[in-house]
């Protein structure tokens, strides 16, 4: 249809990144890309408007081949986030009884399967464990597969698209478990609003490579942003990938891009001799109301 943005998403169809496209994006065009990688290219040669990726995981962290692949490879700027409450189901071929099946394999995502370490080891703890681009291909894999002995991890939303079984609910080792999506997009640097998701306030989010010769550089890198009063929700190193020992550090700061406060904590932190990039000044949003607990 015309007008419509074509917004690609991690996919196939029923992974917890189409539901947050759904929420961001919930009358344009979504199209499921098969890796993080692909969704990222796609929006860096503009044949998408918007790619919506995983970026951070409450219980696990850093999806970091998402950080990495953005910053080393197709840099583009964040231009809004949404956090979604993550559920992890473990979902079967209807075909079995849930009752007495065992299966032989266990599919998901890294991810996904990180997240339910402790139901794994306490129910399955000698099942082969496999990993899938998405808890989505996991979920239409077995669809395809049915006679096969292996569970998947996914969602609801995963069950119902593929028509699995849910064999047990909410398997998830910590229930406030939720995962932060970004957009991003090549076309324009300009933040979108999200209308159906509660806005928690904005961020600029930058990276900084400290000078290697500049003792206490980290320290004076903090004090740019305190004495300012910048709150800083989010610190965290990542490795140059140029050696041992180099790092950069990717830092949230709880506003938008000013006029004063942050250009002058990025020029002072030039002058000390760190490179500073902005990777976006954006809104941030959840699918949580306001009086909703929160869960995963």
């Amino acid at each position: 249809m015309k007008g419509l943005k074509k917004i690609g998403y991690l996919g196939p169809r029923g992974t917890f990144t189409e539901i947050a496209a759904k929420q961001a994006f919930p009358e344009d065009e979504l199209i499921p890309i098969r890796s993080i990688p692909k969704v990222i290219d796609h929006a860096f040669s503009k044949t998408i408007d918007y790619a919506v990726v995983p970026i951070e995981n409450a219980i696990e962290g850093t999806v970091n081949v998402t950080l990495d692949y953005l910053i080393h490879q197709k840099p583009m700027p964040i231009v809004a986030s949404l956090s979604i409450g993550i559920n992890q189901h473990l979902l079967m071929s209807p075909s079995k009884n849930v009752e007495t099946y065992i299966p032989r394999k266990i599919l998901s995502h890294p991810q996904a399967i990180a997240q339910c370490h402790r139901y794994l080891q306490m129910h399955y703890p000698e099942v082969e464990i496999e990993y899938a681009d998405s808890t989505g291909q996991a979920a239409a894999w077995l669809a395809q597969h049915s006679n096969e002995d292996v569970c998947v991890i996914a969602n609801e939303q995963a069950a119902k698209t593929y028509g699995l079984r849910i064999a047990a609910r909410d398997i998830q080792d910590y229930d406030h478990n939720q995962t932060r999506f970004v957009v991003l997009s090549a076309k324009t640097q300009q933040p979108i609003t999200i209308k159906n998701a509660r806005h928690l306030g904005d961020k600029t989010s930058l990276m900084i490579t400290l000078p290697s010769d500049f003792t206490g550089a980290l320290h004076q890198v903090l004090s740019a942003f305190a004495w300012r009063k910048l709150n800083l929700s989010k610190i965290e190193s990542r490795p140059t990938k140029t050696g041992l020992g180099n790092y950069f550090f990717i830092i949230e700061v709880d506003q938008l891009m000013d006029d004063v406060l942050l250009p002058g904590a990025i020029a002072e932190l030039t002058a000390l001799g760190c490179h500073v990039e902005v990777l976006g000044s954006y809104p941030s949003y959840s699918d949580q109301s306001v009086s909703a607990a929160i869960k995963q």
